[in-house]
């Protein structure tokens, strides 16, 4: 598997989460109890960290060709 193509997978991966945060904000927004909204905020501060670093590591593997030849002057 090459590095664009875990790329990928990762956006992918991440696509579910960024829905599923979608999810969790819109049962946030809709709920009356004070204990599924402490729990629904709980996991969406879990899962945004998850999201932030995997649409940041699919970044990363991207451009890890193009960066890498950058440095080393071959442009």
């Amino acid at each position: 598997m090459t590095l664009r193509e875990m790329a990928r997978v990762y956006r992918a991966n991440n696509e579910l989460t960024r829905a599923r945060l979608r999810e969790l904000r819109l049962a946030l927004r809709s709920s009356q109890d004070e204990a599924e909204r402490v729990q629904l905020k709980r996991r969406i501060a879990d899962l945004t960290p998850i999201y932030r670093e995997g649409r940041e590591t699919a970044v990363l593997l991207e451009r890890y060709y193009v960066r890498r030849r950058r440095r080393h002057g071959a442009d």
